[in-house]
């Protein structure tokens, strides 16, 4: 029947009434569609309206239940689905929502806010490249300047270089364009420049506070950086917005477990995990953060459904191995083996599942398949990356030439005067958990796990060097007045008391990659303790070997690379022996095996701390400790880890040939006579 001019115009309006209540009363928009509909049923922008009028007022069920048969019987409209993919991503329905968004915007492919959101799901769902893909769709769709659209589909391609160097000349004429500005942050956080990033967004937000996607982004780079103060505020704003985003929730439950509230990260996890049950990644994460708390069945149990939801997620069978006292059962490996032969399977899944079976063959004595395993492993990851070695030894001779006994002693009583921080440094598994565990076991010492300040530091000095400069890292440091010192000194104080939780007087730093700024360390802090962890060269160097580290640590997936690296450790350290005469303590992770009392003992009284017996049963202690230790120091010492590289010995000709006389020398170090240049400079 033919609508007359008088009804058609009727409907135009209580159309137009319904849209304008949507935001400022969906609960009288809800009872406006249905009136509507009680007279022109099925009318689709009725439909619609009524969807999101029960969506906005928390009727996610009511609102699916009106958009699933409106999206069905218009199969083409891109509205109805794109409303459909909202609704049922704030019900938890990851999955749907996603199809129901790839539908929209494959019907309309300019949804900006569509693409937004599958980027958001993307990550809930653990697909970070698909994430990535969708936001450069949002970037460029949203994008209403066509000047950008040159740069913006460099990005989409991947052309990173291109897209930095077409951005960078839009903003030497517009300096105050935010969304150039996102785009070339963008860039930055591909690049993996987070501080860039991180500068960036900040302007981007100053000029334009309003933009959800470049808050998110700014939390992600902070997090990234170990700013986790800075990113859980961040994340908190877009939850005061957004409460049950699940993408934010995760996040933010991944910024809890690094900052070490162990235990509201797993709370969080728990309340994305009870609306996303089904999201293998999360369930991952979750058995990680069970893991730092030392709740190691509920950390197998979560482990076990992430690999149950996904067989081909790689990282969650590394995760169970990773746990170092747990065991496969047969019928794992034969899982890990058919998904290894899976076509399409990833580098990355594939890298997992190497480490993985290394360490299931590890404990079954077959050593050949087990080093076979880790061998790959470190093939595909060394791959990806783009350490160089050189640069290391480089850096070495250099801080050697620089940081001379004349140096120090030009400086002598510079830098701030508090005592608070204990340093461990040394290499990865070299006995650096156990020591923290030791000293966090006692009244007057809190453990903080691995901060990264002290590299941050380092890093600022050669950024805020004069423009055309060239302020090299460690000669920058011949530069700084006492009062600069000082200042660096109580900026590191600052920024870790942002990850203390209890009033101890000391806190222990366990970052062992520090061992290249004790120049650095000395200077800022003259009274602060530094303790070196040191084991055996081949067991050391090949415990690393075997472990896949969540980042960092890119000298380890080589032998001939972490043999070199060794070498380079052992020269510095050396180096400071020498000018710096007992400024060190070393502990020998063989000696703290055989003698674990005397060297408690000798480690306490070097930091000026009292004997507690409570350091000598460290493993009654109860703290998150997130390294890949954290099994093993929960136990007491036991001997059975000291040799365990005999077992690959005559695999590891190339580590030997790299350790060259550092092996030979061990626990010494080779050529312990300074010269007397390095000496007085």
């Amino acid at each position: 029947m033919a609508v007359g001019p008088g009804l058609a115009g009727s409907v135009d309006a209580a159309l137009n009434q319904i849209a304008g209540l949507l935001e400022s009363s969906p609960k009288a928009a809800a009872e406006r569609a249905s009136a509507l509909l009680r007279d022109r049923p099925d009318h689709p922008l009725a439909v619609l309206y009524l969807g999101i009028a029960r969506r906005l007022v928390g009727d996610l069920h009511g609102a699916i239940k009106v958009l699933g048969p409106l999206a069905r019987h218009r199969p083409s409209w891109a509205p109805a689905h794109y409303e459909l993919g909202v609704t049922l991503g704030a019900a938890g329905r990851s999955a749907e929502a996603m199809a129901s968004l790839r539908r929209a915007v494959k019907l309309q492919v300019n949804i900006g806010e569509a693409w937004l959101l599958i980027a958001d799901h993307s990550i809930a769902l653990g697909d970070p490249a698909g994430a990535d893909a969708a936001y450069a769709n949002h970037l460029l769709v949203s994008s209403a300047d066509p000047r950008l659209s040159a740069p913006l589909a460099a990005i989409c391609e991947n052309r990173m270089a291109d897209a930095e160097a077409m951005l960078r000349r839009h903003l030497e004429q517009r300096p105050d364009d935010a969304p150039a500005l996102r785009l070339l942050a963008e860039v930055a956080v591909r690049r993996r420049r987070y501080g860039d990033a991180e500068q960036l967004l900040r302007q981007s937000l100053a000029l334009d506070p309003g933009v959800v996607a470049a808050r998110h982004s700014l939390a992600v780079v902070l997090h990234e950086q170990d700013k986790t103060a800075a990113a859980l505020e961040e994340v908190d704003r877009l939850l005061a917005v957004e409460p049950g985003n699940p993408a934010w929730l995760n996040l933010k439950a991944n910024v809890l477990t690094r900052s070490g509230d162990i235990h509201r990260a797993i709370e969080t996890f728990a309340a994305v995990l009870a609306r996303h049950p089904d999201n293998a990644r999360i369930w991952m994460a979750y058995g990680d953060a069970l893991k730092t708390a030392g709740r190691q069945a509920d950390a197998i149990a979560a482990y076990r459904r992430s690999s149950e939801l996904a067989p081909g997620f790689g990282e969650s069978w590394w995760s169970l191995s990773n746990l170092k006292t747990f065991r496969f059962l047969p019928e794992d490996l034969e899982v890990m083996r058919a998904q290894l032969a899976r076509k399409g399977i990833s580098n990355d899944d594939r890298l997992h599942f190497h480490f993985a079976l290394g360490k299931a063959h590890e404990d079954s004595g077959d050593f050949a398949e087990s080093f076979a395993n880790y061998a790959e492993g470190n093939r595909l990851r060394r791959a990806a990356l783009a350490y160089e070695a050189e640069a290391t030894s480089a850096y070495v001779n250099r801080a050697r030439s620089l940081l001379t006994t004349g140096f120090f002693t030009a400086r002598a009583g510079w830098g701030s005067e508090a005592r608070d921080p204990i340093f461990i440094v040394g290499l990865p598994r070299a006995g650096s958990t156990l020591i923290e565990q030791i000293l966090a076991s006692h009244s007057a010492v809190e453990g903080t796990m691995e901060l990264p300040y002290v590299a941050e530091i380092a890093d600022s000095l050669v950024r805020r060097a004069a423009p055309g400069t060239a302020a090299a890292y460690p000669e920058i440091l011949a530069s700084l007045r006492s009062e600069d010192l000082r200042e660096l000194g109580e900026r590191y104080l600052r920024l870790a008391r942002l990850q203390r939780k209890t009033g101890a007087r000391f806190f222990v730093d366990k970052t062992p990659n520090n061992w290249m700024h004790v120049g650095l360390i000395h200077l800022m802090l003259p009274n602060a303790r530094i303790v070196d962890a040191r084991r055996h060269p081949l067991g050391c160097c090949f415990s690393c070997f075997k472990q896949h580290f969540a980042r960092g640590q890119a000298f380890t997936y080589s032998l001939e690379e972490v043999g070199r690296y060794y070498r380079d450790y052992v020269a510095l350290m050396a180096h400071f022996d020498a000018v710096l005469p007992g400024r060190v303590h070393r502990v020998f992770y063989e000696r703290m095996v055989e003698d674990t009392e005397t060297e408690v003992r000798r480690l306490l009284a070097f930091c000026d701390l009292p004997f507690e017996d409570a350091c000598l049963s460290f493993h009654e202690t109860e703290r998150a400790v997130s390294t890949a230790s954290s099994e093993q120091v929960r136990r007491p010492v036991y001997k059975e880890a000291v040799d365990q590289w005999r077992n690959y010995e005559r695999w590891l000709e190339p580590l030997r040939q790299a350790l060259g006389p550092v092996l030979d020398s061990y626990p010494a170090a080779p050529g312990a006579a300074v010269t007397a240049d390095s000496r007085n400079g």
